[in-house]
């Protein structure tokens, strides 16, 4: 009877001893506790960041890079500031060769930047891009979106497809199909 009264004392005794040992070890010191909020704070930014960005009405549009047709690099995020209409359009698209006219139109008369973002993957060759920009006199940057990298980050189905971004980098309108020159005014007028 003595040993296993002495065997469920020593047994208790162990048990305390090791969830002790563990409370103890696993209680965060000072430095610990404030690196994790600090740690916590960064991934709440960083997701409420990444959050924002996206390619609706009130989202900040994705940043991407790509080369244009004068060979220069052309970054979205470098217009922040200034009003941009962000358009996806190919040379064999009857509903985007209609729309350039009035685009070169709205470049002409008002200050913005206008984007247009060629589906280059989708031309029989790259140089139809340049001889079409001739063409219609374009002088508006047109991007070359070789990889469709640009074209799938925002999702694009049909084209023409036109994102006018205001100057803090918001998506204010998107439009599925040609606009017309009415159109781009009137959501220029409407944006910051």
């Amino acid at each position: 009877m003595k040993k296993v009264f002495w065997l469920v004392v020593l047994s208790g005794l162990f048990w305390v001893g090791y969830y002790s040992y563990g409370i103890i070890n696993a209680a965060p010191n000072s430095s610990d506790t404030l690196q994790m909020e600090k740690n916590t704070a960064m991934v709440n930014t960083s997701q409420t960041e990444k959050a924002l960005e996206g390619t609706e009405i009130g989202d900040t549009a994705p940043d991407f890079e790509l080369v244009s047709t004068n060979e220069e690099k052309v970054k979205l995020s470098d217009y922040r500031g200034k009003k941009v209409m962000l358009n996806f359009w190919a040379t064999w698209c009857p509903p985007c060769r209609e729309e350039i006219p009035a685009m070169q139109n709205f470049y002409d008369e008002k200050e913005i930047v206008i984007l247009a973002v060629n589906l280059t993957q989708t031309e029989a060759k790259k140089q139809d891009v340049v001889d079409f920009m001739e063409k219609h006199r374009v002088n508006f940057p047109v991007l070359l979106d070789e990889a469709s990298d640009v074209s799938n980050k925002y999702r694009i189905q049909p084209i023409p497809t036109t994102y006018m971004i205001d100057s803090q980098g918001k998506i204010r309108f998107k439009a599925y199909g040609a606009m017309t020159y009415e159109q781009m005014v009137s959501e220029f007028e409407k944006m910051k």
